[in-house]
């Protein structure tokens, strides 16, 4: 997994991204930086539940950002500096989100035809 996000991880000022289930458990965590002290212990069930419905949203702090969009298989959360700008943020997650989608099954005759 770290191939396909290694696009955001090397934007200037991104210090890590994490990705969540729908039902807030942890799929995927990778850090530029030394891991946040006390991450492994949060429950972010409580915090995925408060998105639903939400498309992407942008959370501004004292020291830093975060950046939430919605995929197919959950939600991803980057956490970022202040200045990163988020115009080339939205840009890397809409090249980004295709490849993140399930892979469907394919029925019946159309698994003979595949492309």
């Amino acid at each position: 997994m770290r191939e396909l996000f290694k696009d955001i991880l090397n934007m200037e000022g991104v210090k890590g991204l994490m990705m969540f289930s729908f039902a807030g458990e942890p799929v995927y965590k990778e850090f530029n930086q030394a891991q946040p002290e006390g991450i492994e212990s949060r429950d972010w069930s409580l915090f995925i539940e408060s998105l639903a419905g939400m498309r992407e949203t942008d959370l501004i702090f004292k020291k830093g950002r975060l950046y939430v969009r919605r995929t197919d298989i959950g939600y991803l959360v980057v956490l970022m500096g202040l200045f990163v700008p988020i115009a080339m943020m939205r840009l890397q997650c809409d090249i980004l989100l295709p490849s993140l989608k399930p892979a469907k099954s394919v029925k019946g005759i159309r698994r003979l035809f595949k492309k």
